[in-house]
Formats: structure tokens, sequence, C-alpha cells
């Protein structure tokens, strides 16, 4: 076992012999119904299938307050969480079209969970709608570059999960291709794309599937037929001839099918549900959902009217007596996030170096204090440029329990930082700008600095006379303008009311630029974000 960015990772490989799994299903796949299969004695599970290019689009963060490491999307929704208790068998299943994208996923998922799993069977538009899921049925060699890709790349045992085609011949043919990726196993849903629930489940095409192949075979689709009962998921593993059974609704509507001693009642089952989802924060939307599959039938009853009135977690909790155990968490959730919160230092005025070699001091950015189109970020980069340093790089992180950023900038080697976290990417860019610049004696852009040149000068208009003393004197690449200063009469100054003008040496007209790169030098190229100005 080793330890990776606050996460145990399980350097183990994943087996697929003689288990039983939790099936990959949309919306209910979520952390809690993983951990509550696990309780009742699920070997292996299955998040619900996540688009590839939704994951492309999304940060890993370590959620301190929850114990979990999140994948976030832009938006600060999370698209997929996990836990150290799932880590060794928990099954990433992502819905995807393309290798590279596929491979991509893979990486940026592989040290936090034991497989990698590519759906290959859904029929639903929502995944075949872009080439994924049971579309991939008819690309053969989509499919196989995709696992492929995949097997070679990836730490990861890689499966996919598909559904049997219109002959016995075509699927035999497609798994046999499918094994020779070198992929770790195959799950077969016993059904046609076409077909659904209702119709009967082909133990015999599975049964002949696995026969015919060497890697393990996982049966999946008996729950409508075969399966009530934990028992029922052993003779369907016999009946399929197949290595393991996945099973899907029956575990929906009951976690603890997977319970060898039989089944827990539904409402115990459900109230340890809730439990986790108030636990790991999950959302009351999908909290929702997955009580009302397991309670079916019983929608109609007093608690299944109130859990569909139910509109937060609260309500949810109340309607199943849980309100003290929901009121209890979030005291202790809090808790904890005021602790981390607590961690910031309070607000010093001198800087000190850590044990890390960052040159960090507790400031902030107030945009009220600097001239409208001056910001320590722009005197930053002068600086650097004026001393031939290589541009200034702002690497900065948010903080997943409030959201808030901060940001390190390097210069010259060193790093700098501010203590205090900031509400924006772009704010805490400027915190790290000032400390650099405190750190060094240097003016930052402020109006009470009397010797600050940026909001104090006259500028060479690009019109000026050839024959000026500028001219003669042609500046080194990145080198700044040093003549042309002047400062501004009081006066002047006072009826500017803090704007920035300069006066064109070529015709004494004074202007304010459009262009707040007119300020550095019209010669300097503009800079990438992240890496200079905003």
């Amino acid at each position: 076992m080793t330890k990776v960015e606050g996460m145990i990772v399980n350097s183990l490989s994943l087996c697929y012999h003689n288990k039983v799994i939790l099936a990959p299903m949309v919306r209910v796949g979520t952390l809690p119904m993983r951990l509550l299969a696990l309780d009742y004695g699920a070997d292996i599970v299955y998040c619900e299938e996540l688009i590839d290019l939704k994951m492309l689009q999304c940060k890993r963060v370590v959620n301190e307050v929850l114990s979990t490491v999140d994948f976030v999307a832009p938006d600060d929704r999370v698209v997929f969480r996990t836990c150290e208790r799932e880590q060794s068998r928990v099954v990433f299943q992502m819905g995807t079209s393309d290798a590279e994208r596929a491979l991509a996923v893979a990486r940026l998922v592989e040290n936090d969970v034991a497989g990698i799993d590519v759906n290959m069977g859904c029929p639903k538009e929502y995944s075949t709608k872009g080439g994924m899921g049971a579309a991939l049925l008819t690309d053969p060699d989509k499919i196989e570059k995709i696992l492929s890709t995949l097997v070679k790349g990836t730490h990861r045992p890689v499966t996919c999960k598909i559904r049997i085609l219109p002959s016995l011949e075509d699927t035999l043919s497609l798994v046999k291709r499918i094994e020779r990726t070198g992929i770790a196993a195959i799950a077969v849903h016993g059904r046609k794309r076409e077909e659904r629930p209702q119709h009967p489940v082909s133990c015999e095409v599975i049964k002949t599937i696995s026969e015919a192949l060497s890697i393990p075979v996982i049966a999946n689709g008996g729950s409508h037929d075969h399966i009530q009962k934990h028992l029922d998921i052993e003779d369907f593993r016999q009946a399929t001839a197949a290595s393991s059974v996945m099973v899907a609704r029956a575990a929906m509507w009951n976690p603890s099918i997977f319970l060898k001693d039989g089944l827990r009642p539904l409402e115990e089952v459900m109230q340890k549900y809730i439990r986790y989802a108030v636990q790991y924060d999950n959302h009351y939307t999908n909290t929702k959902y997955c009580l009302c599959q397991m309670l079916r039938e019983q929608l109609e009853s007093p608690q299944g009217r109130l859990l569909h009135a139910a509109q937060s977690s609260q309500e949810i909790c109340e309607a199943f007596g849980l309100g003290v155990f929901y009121e209890e968490t979030t005291r202790e959730l809090d808790a904890r996030r005021a602790d981390l919160l607590a961690r910031t230092p309070e607000e010093v005025g001198e800087s000190a170096e850590d044990i890390s070699g960052v040159i960090k001091m507790a400031v902030k950015f107030d945009r009220r204090a600097y001239p409208p189109q001056i910001t320590p970020k722009m005197c930053l980069l002068e600086w650097c440029r004026r001393e031939k340093l290589a541009q200034p790089v702002y690497e900065t992180v948010q903080r997943p329990l409030d959201r808030l950023f901060c940001s390190v900038v390097t210069v010259a080697d060193k790093k700098y930082q501010s203590t205090l976290w900031d509400k924006s990417k772009k704010l805490a860019e400027q915190t790290a700008a000032i400390v650099c610049l405190r750190s060094q004696g240097l003016p930052e852009g402020r109006l009470s600095e009397e010797s600050s040149s940026l909001h104090k000068r006259k500028w060479e208009a690009p019109d000026q006379d050839p024959g000026g003393p500028r001219a003669q004197e042609p500046a080194l690449p990145g080198e700044l303008c040093k003549k042309p200063f002047v400062v501004l009469r009081n006066s002047e100054e006072s009826s500017l009311e803090g704007r920035l003008l300069y006066t064109s040496v070529g015709t004494g007209q004074t202007k304010t630029p459009e262009d707040p790169l007119a300020m550095i030098g019209s010669h300097f190229p503009r800079v990438k974000q992240g890496a200079g100005l905003d």
C-alpha cells in the first residue's frame, strides 16, 4: 500500500474470480450505495457510468471535511466521489467512444480506484448518442482500440461490459477479439440491445461465452427472473457457468441481497443508506431517488408520501426518524470545517519562509488601494522584465471546504504565497504578487506610494519624432522605457481623480490608454493567463 495525495492506493490487482458485484447503475451507483453494498457482502462495486468528456473537465480535490477524494466539475458539482473504505474494491465505469479520451480519464482516476471499466452495453440514448455504450457493439475496431490503449496505458485492470449481439456467432467473434486486447474480465448482460428487463435473459448465451473464453466472465441481467434472494445469485452463476455475478436491480431494491444470512428489513436498510448519504454529503435529490427505488410499491404509504414531499436531506431524515442524527452529523461536519478554516493564520505584516521554502505573508489585495488599471501582478511582471528574469508563474489551488483560492508565484526560483485565502483565482494571484513585491522591498503600484512610477508617468507615443533622443538610444529587448517619466503636479493629480494618463511626446496631447499594456510599454508582448497579466 502506498500513499498518494491524501489517499491510500492499493497496489494489488483486482481479482474477478468467484465474486458478487454491484452493477453500474445510473443515479444509483453513488458512494452511499456502494458503501452499503460493501457492508452487506458485495466483493466489488461499480460506480455509475460517467462520461469521459465530463470527467476530463474535473479537478481532483482531497476533501478533508468528508475524508474523500472528489472529482469536481467547473460548476463545483461533484461528479465522482470516493473514499479509502472502497479504495481496493471500486471499479470506475466510463462512457467513451475515443481511445485517447478514455486513457486520459483512466489516468485521472487510477490512483483512487481498483479497476477501470468501459460501458459497451447500455442501450439508452444518453449513452449511445455519442457513439458510446451499446453503440460500440457495431464497431469492433473501435472497441479493440479503446481497450488496447487502456490496457497498455493504465496501471489498473481493465474490463468492459457488453450486451449480446443478434447472432451467437457474431457474439463469440466479438468477445474473442475483446479477450485478445488483454483485459482482465468481461461482463455480459444476457440481452440484446433492443431488449428490456421484461425480456428473458439468455443464460445459455452467457454460458457459451464463459466456456469459450479463458478470462473471467461476469454474468449480468438476472434480477427480473432469477435473483430474489442471496442463494439465487449462486444459482444464476451456475446456470451461466460464469466466474462471477453482477447484480443490478435486485441490489437497487434491497442492497442486503449480498448478505449470506438473508435480506434485512427494508426500513433498516434505508436508514443505513440515509446515514451514509448524510455523512458523505450526498445531494438530497440523489438520496431521494435511491430511496424511491427501494420503496417501490410502498411509495403510497405514509412514509412514502413524506419522502415524496421532502425537499432537503434534513426532511428526508425526519421522514425516517433520523432528525437527531442529521443535526448531530451536521454539527460534527460544521465543526470539522471550522477547525480546518481556523488553521489560517491571523493577519500579520511580516514575511516568513516555511520548511518548504515558500515565502509567506498574510496579505489581501484591496482593489480600491490601486489605480484602476494598475495591479501588483503588472508591477511584478514589469520588474521581472527590467531585471531580465523569467515571467512570474502562478500556481493556484482551490480549497474544497469553502471554495476559496490560494496562489503561489514563482520568481527567480523563489516561491511566494499569502497565507490568507481569497474568493477568486485572480485575487489569489494578486496577493501572491504582493507577497513577492513586499519581500523584495519593491513598489506594488498602490495609490499611497509616492514613488510609484506606474501611475505618474509620461510615455512616448508610437508616432514620436524618429530623430528624437530615444530613437538614438534603442532599447534592449525587454528593457523598460526610463527617460519619459514625469511627475504630475499636485493640482493635476487631484483633478484626474486617480485616472491614469500618458502624454504623447510628439504632440503633447494627454490621453487615457485603452489598453492596460500601454502603461507598461507597447513593445511588450501579451502574456498567457497564469503567467503574467490578467
